[in-house]
């Protein structure tokens, strides 16, 4: 049985693929997804060719002492921001010693949001040795389980480009 949609199971199947070719290593740090996208490579037989750490970093203390998200970047921008999914991300790939990474931090909903910060915003970042850390700023709509399952296509989509640069 598949957990995940044909669609996701399909992106993480080629970009494992393409990462084990090159030898590549994956780490994920998630706050809003929970797992959902560690869950998605996972799923896949071989995964642990590529993928070698999951970080779930759901409270701003996990981020801190996982991670080595700053408390000034938490409390100055919140865990909801383009700083602290550029810190999740670049502190995956540091602390897991991996060749690429991908951090997602956002507000599923369906409580939470502000004027600010949205239900359905969602910061993904990636980080990748040699490259300037990638991040993006989405607005998804529906319900928890709909912003939560385009976040983790979104980040299969943002680790594919990682592949072209």
């Amino acid at each position: 049985m598949n957990l995940f949609p044909t669609e996701c199971r399909v992106k993480a199947e080629a970009f494992l693929r393409s990462c084990n070719v090159r030898g590549w290593k994956l780490a994920v740090a998630e706050s809003c997804t929970g797992g959902l996208l560690s869950a998605c490579f996972t799923e896949i037989p071989g995964s642990s060719a590529v993928f070698t750490h999951g970080f779930i970093t759901y409270a701003n203390e996990a981020k801190q002492q996982m991670l080595g998200v700053s408390a000034d970047a938490l409390e100055r921008d919140g865990a909801v921001s383009e700083s602290v999914a550029i810190a999740m991300a670049d502190g995956a790939r540091r602390v897991a010693q991996s060749t690429l990474s991908v951090a997602i931090t956002g507000v599923a909903g369906p409580g939470g949001g502000s004027a600010h910060k949205p239900v359905g915003l969602v910061y993904i970042a990636s980080a990748c040795d040699g490259f300037s850390t990638l991040c993006e700023r989405r607005v998804f709509s529906g319900d928890r389980d709909q912003v939560r399952m385009q976040s983790v296509v979104a980040a299969l989509d943002m680790l594919q480009r990682q592949l072209c640069r």
